[in-house]
């Protein structure tokens, strides 16, 4: 098979293969990181979590670190990329170590928030270095549709993986969340080793690019923003696939509150079995993630980005509903693996129709843009869940809801291919 022929010889470029393994180890490590902090919030039987809770949860943890996103952009095309990987997954070592320390101590509310919020901010500068970097170690456009099916949808398998091994030393006896969080930390660690691997000039910008005084960087932080998104607006294509992809993540988002609060209270009567519950909807849904990688590129190649986003936001208009309307834990978990092969192939387009359409020495500004528009999105839907669902997380308003927005999401990608 061509997909495959084209994937080993990915798999042969060094370079390639070390970029990717950090990409492995920081998702893994986010998401053991991102359970255990679900299971102390959410699960943790002192603590009665509605859906309220959860998006104020989600918006302590994303929304301020979101908002540095162009900071981080603009940082990002002046610092070497590779430093960028070394040193953000050093930083999350001793942070998440630090995070372990204090819920062992029980301490209140906002400095454990505190604490989770200065990893996931150093967050915002290792996975916008990776997408950044990743044209760095392949060529040619085929090659980088490839990369970019495998490449993210890979560290999103990891983040999977990473949260199923969490739930795991959970459901094993490991009753102890700060344990699991002193796990994600050993995990960072090996990414920061790994990333040794690579030249320190490897993933780029060039040396004639770079601002090496921190104070003329951030004194140029408006202005670079600026220019990122007058770059951006110049690229139609890449602006319209930004808009689908966080109308998409919305729609996501929205969903994974609902079936966070069903398995909590409406199919479990224990947290033992609503961890296990939750552990295999993740599941179900990074397989769909793993199917996406499969089928994108060919689909690419044939209809185009847009148009193959068009289909998946079609297809989710669809089946979300008639899949999820019952609430029934079997045709939920459907529609969970439909939903995560659909948002991630769209996924996958959209990195490739940025990093094709973008210039190099904007593409960390534009993808720390895009992190940003990604994860605001996500907090945006938790918090309309919040509204619109019940305590037993029940709502066919918030499934139409989200079905409807599927279906404008195809309907805006079918006009401006049309025009």
């Amino acid at each position: 098979m061509p997909v495959v022929r084209d994937l080993r010889v990915l798999l042969q470029l060094r370079d390639f293969r070390s970029l990717l393994a950090v990409r492995l180890l920081s998702q893994a490590a986010d998401g053991v990181y991102q359970v255990a902090l679900a299971t102390y919030v959410v699960f943790s039987p002192e603590k009665q979590a509605s859906p309220a809770a959860i998006a104020s949860a989600m918006a302590v943890l994303l929304l301020p670190y979101s908002l540095l996103g162009p900071f981080a952009g603009v940082l990002l095309d002046r610092w070497r990329r590779r430093q960028v990987l070394l040193y953000g997954n050093l930083l999350r070592t001793a942070l998440t170590a630090g995070t372990a320390a204090l819920i062992t101590a029980q301490v209140p509310d906002w400095l454990f928030y505190a604490s989770a919020l200065s990893v996931m901010a150093v967050n915002r500068f290792v996975l916008s270095g990776l997408s950044a970097a990743l044209p760095r170690v392949v060529d040619g456009t085929e090659r980088l549709v490839l990369a970019n099916s495998l490449s993210p949808t890979a560290g999103t398998l990891a983040t999977t993986a990473g949260g199923g091994l969490a739930f795991t030393a959970r459901l094993a006896g490991i009753e102890s969340n700060s344990a699991v969080v002193v796990l994600a930390a050993a995990l960072y660690l090996c990414a920061a080793g790994v990333s040794l691997r690579m030249a320190p000039g490897l993933l780029g910008p060039e040396p004639g690019e770079l601002q090496p005084r921190l104070r003329t960087a951030v004194s140029s932080t408006a202005r670079g923003l600026v220019e990122g998104l007058r770059h951006l607006a110049e690229r139609r294509t890449a602006a319209v696939a930004l808009t689908a992809m966080t109308a998409l993540r919305f729609c996501y988002g929205a969903l994974t509150v609902m079936v966070l609060m069903l398995c909590r209270y409406a199919w479990s009567d224990s947290e033992a079995n609503g961890l296990a519950l939750l552990g295999i909807a993740v599941g179900v849904s990074g397989a769909g993630f793993f199917t996406a990688a499969v089928v994108t590129p060919p689909a690419v190649a044939r209809f185009g980005p847009l148009a193959w986003m068009a289909c998946c936001a079609g297809l989710s208009a669809v089946l979300a509903p008639t899949l999820g309307l019952a609430f029934a834990y079997g045709p939920m978990l459907v529609a969970a693996f439909v939903l995560g092969l659909s948002t991630q192939a769209a996924k996958i387009s959209t990195d490739t129709v940025v990093q094709s359409s973008v210039d190099d020495a904007f593409r960390g500004r534009v993808f720390a843009v895009y992190d940003m528009l990604f994860n605001v999105a996500y907090v945006g839907a938790a918090a309309v869940a919040a509204l619109m669902l019940p305590p037993d997380g029940k709502s066919s308003l918030l499934v139409i809801g989200v079905a409807l927005l599927h279906a404008a999401t195809a309907a805006l990608l079918v006009r401006f291919l049309r025009s």
